[in-house]
C-alpha cells in the first residue's frame, strides 16, 4: 500500500530554477550563494524564493537553487510585502524587511532590528489568518551580523534583539504556546535584510523536542530577555505523505555550548543532537485527525535519509566538519554546506535536516 507524496523537493542550478518560476506546481524556493541575488529577483514576480546571500562550500558551485513543489496546481498571491504560493493544503511564503525601515524612532527602547522582526511575524500571521493557513510549520530566518552588539541598546547582541521581536509578534498573535510553535533556524549573513522564508498550512504539525535539550522557550535569562521561539523539529501530516523538519541543530547540551572551539566535536555533538529528534519523529504517531482505520506502519526516519543543510562559521573548517559528517551518514546523502553565523558567537557548526516518507509504506 503506498500513497502519493503531496510535495517535494529538488536541488536545482539557478538558471534551472528561473526557468521554474512559471511552473503551475511550484510552491517556492530558496537560492544560496553570493550571486544569488539576481536569480532571486528575476524569479520573484511569479514564484516566492528566499535569498541567502552566503558562500557555498564544496560544491564547486557559486550558488544552488532549492524547489519545493506541488502534486496540485499552485495559486500566487502578495500581501504586505510577502510572495507566497498556495495549493490545497500548504502555504510558501517569503518576507524581506530592511532594518532601515524602521530606524527612524530612535529614542524607542526597541532597536530597529526588534521592531522589523516584529513587524516582520505580524505580517506573516496576518496572511496566514487571512487565507486560512493558520498553522505555521517551519521558519527560515537570516539576518546581518547576528552575533553583533548594538550599545545604543544596551549592548544587546542582534540574535537576542531578534528573538525579542519575534516573541512579541507570538505573543501580540496568540501564537505563544509550548509545544506549539514551528520548527525554525536563524542564521547570520554578511549584510542584506531580514530574510524569512515559511511554510504553513490548515492543519497542526507535531512539534518535537529533544530531551538532550532543555526547550528553547525555557532559557534561562542568561540567553536574553526573551528566549527563543521554536520547537526542536516538526512532523507534519499530508495526504500520503509526513514530512520531517528539523530545526536548526548545533553542540548544545541542556541549554549550554559544548566544545567550544572544536568543529569537529561540535558537528559530532550536533549530528547527536540531530539524531535525538529523529528518535523523536519515529517514537510519534501523530496523525492531525482521526483515522476510520489502523495504518500500516512506515519506515523509520533515518539519519542517512535525510537531507541536509549545514552551516560553517569558518570555510577553514569545512574538510573537518565534512569528514565528520562522512562518518555518521556516509559521503551519499544530501548535504549542502554554506558558510554563515551561528546564533551564538562560541558555536561553530549548526545542522538542519528535511526528510519525508509516504504514508502506508510498509517495511
Amino acid at each position: 500500500m503506498s500513497g502519493v507524496a503531496s510535495l517535494s523537493r529538488t536541488l536545482l542550478t539557478p538558471m534551472a530554477l528561473l526557468g521554474r518560476q512559471s511552473d503551475p506546481q511550484a510552491l517556492g524556493a530558496t537560492c544560496i550563494g553570493e550571486a544569488c541575488a539576481s536569480c532571486g529577483a528575476a524569479c520573484m514576480d511569479q514564484l516566492p524564493v528566499q535569498r541567502i546571500a552566503a558562500p557555498l562550500l564544496g560544491s564547486g558551485e557559486n550558488d544552488l537553487g532549492e524547489l519545493w513543489r506541488s502534486v496540485g496546481e499552485c495559486r500566487a498571491g502578495a500581501q504586505e510585502g510577502i510572495r507566497y504560493r498556495a495549493d490545497a493544503q500548504v502555504l510558501y511564503g517569503v518576507l524581506e524587511v530592511d532594518e532601515a525601515d524602521f530606524s527612524t524612532n530612535t529614542s524607542a527602547a526597541a532597536s530597529p532590528l526588534q521592531r522589523a522582526t516584529e513587524e516582520a511575524y505580524r505580517r506573516i500571521f496576518r496572511l496566514l489568518d487571512a487565507e486560512g493557513y493558520p498553522q505555521l510549520w517551519r521558519v527560515w530566518n537570516y539576518l546581518a551580523d547576528i552575533n553583533g552588539e548594538t550599545p545604543e541598546y544596551g549592548g544587546l547582541e542582534r540574535y537576542r534583539q531578534f528573538n525579542a521581536g519575534r516573541q512579541d509578534a507570538f505573543l501580540a498573535s496568540q501564537r505563544l504556546t509550548s509545544g506549539g510553535v514551528p520548527a525554525a533556524c536563524a542564521l547570520g549573513v554578511r549584510s542584506g535584510p531580514l530574510t524569512i522564508a515559511f511554510m504553513a498550512g490548515r492543519l497542526p504539525a507535531c512539534s518535537l523536542e529533544n530531551p538532550r535539550q532543555v526547550s528553547a522557550w525555557d532559557y534561562p535569562s542568561d540567553y536574553g530577555p526573551r528566549a527563543p521561539t521554536f520547537s526542536r523539529g516538526a512532523l507534519v501530516s499530508l495526504p500520503g505523505q509526513q514530512l520531517l523538519f528539523v530545526s536548526g541543530t548545533a553542540s548544545i547540551v541542556g541549554h549550554l555550548t559544548v566544545h567550544v572551539g572544536d568543529a569537529a566535536a561540535q558537528t559530532r555533538e550536533a549530528m547527536a543532537n540531530v539524531a535525538a529528534v529523529v528518535d523523536q519523529a519515529n517514537r510519534c504517531e501523530f496523525h492531525p485527525t482521526p483515522h476510520p482505520a489502523p495504518q500500516p506502519r512506515t519506515q523509520p526516519y533515518m539519519l542517512a535519509a535525510l537531507d541536509y543543510r549545514v552551516y560553517v562559521r569558518h570555510a577553514a573548517d569545512f574538510d573537518a566538519v565534512r569528514t565528520e559528517l562522512e562518518q555518521t551518514v556516509s559521503n551519499t546523502v544530501a548535504v549542502v554546506c554554506v558558510q554563515a553565523d551561528i546564533c551564538r558567537a562560541n558555536l561553530l557548526v549548526e545542522i538542519e535536516a528535511t526528510a519525508s516518507r509516504t504514508l502506508g509504506c510498509t517495511e
